[in-house]
């Protein structure tokens, strides 16, 4: 039954113009880090630690956010449309179980988004930045760290997304959820707020790892928020239906 559904949410990728904004927006994430990076080479002084800090950070709280913002709220589209939502009550599938399939397809979307994000990255620092060599190993595992961050963002996404019937505002909300991620983050309290997980396990503050021994609360945060989140939206889904 999920695969089924996975398998329809797919099909509206299909000529979709998300593969539009899933181009430009890390392209901008990666110009404007990368110009900072050779603004800013007094300052920055750690080569492709710097450059990583510079590509990831306002992507983490920004671009991310509005991008996965933009897949949840496309992924919802066609049932905010018309009377389809009576269409989902009586259909023969748990209603938790097309959240569940958007889900899947929403963290599919990230994972491509996070290889080219760090693809970028990887051309920038060979051909603006002058750097010999490979990146180390450690971006690698901050940008699949970022993915597991980012998995609350998602799913906290497509819960606005579900609730809310305008594409726009549930992008909006999430803007505003990476701003104030910058904010909680700078007071410490990164790990309470799901907007900033994705920033802490990109590591997109500084050279150093800023999880080193928080790992395991870094992994309970995410697994509480999607937890939360989920059962929040199970609730909504099977126990009324939903008004925008």
């Amino acid at each position: 039954m999920l695969k089924r559904c996975i398998r329809a949410e797919n099909r509206k990728l299909h000529t979709s113009p998300i593969w539009l904004l899933f181009l430009i927006l890390p392209l901008i994430s990666a110009g404007y880090g990368t110009f900072n990076y050779l603004q800013n080479l007094e300052i920055l002084t750690d080569g492709w630690y710097s450059l990583w800090t510079q590509h990831t950070l306002f992507y983490s709280l920004l671009f991310f956010p509005a991008l996965v913002s933009a897949y949840a709220a496309y992924l919802w589209r066609l049932e905010h449309m018309g009377h389809n939502w009576n269409l989902i009550m009586a259909a023969p599938v748990p209603p938790f179980t097309l959240f569940l399939a958007k889900l899947f397809v929403v963290v599919k979307l990230m994972c491509f988004t996070q290889v080219f994000v760090y693809l970028l990255y990887l051309v920038c620092g060979r051909l603006f930045a002058g750097f010999p060599g490979w990146p180390p190993a450690e971006t690698l595992v901050f940008m699949l760290r970022g993915l597991v961050g980012g998995l609350a963002v998602a799913a906290l996404q497509l819960l606005l997304a579900m609730l809310v019937r305008s594409f726009a505002v549930p992008v909006f909300l999430g803007l505003v959820g990476g701003i104030a991620g910058m904010l909680l983050a700078a007071k410490g309290y990164a790990l309470l707020w799901p907007y900033c997980l994705m920033q802490q396990g990109m590591n997109s503050n500084r050279s150093e790892d800023m999880l080193a021994g928080r790992l395991p609360l870094f992994f309970l945060a995410c697994g509480v928020w999607l937890l939360v989140i989920g059962l929040t939206a199970r609730l909504l889904l099977e126990k009324r239906d939903v008004k925008a």
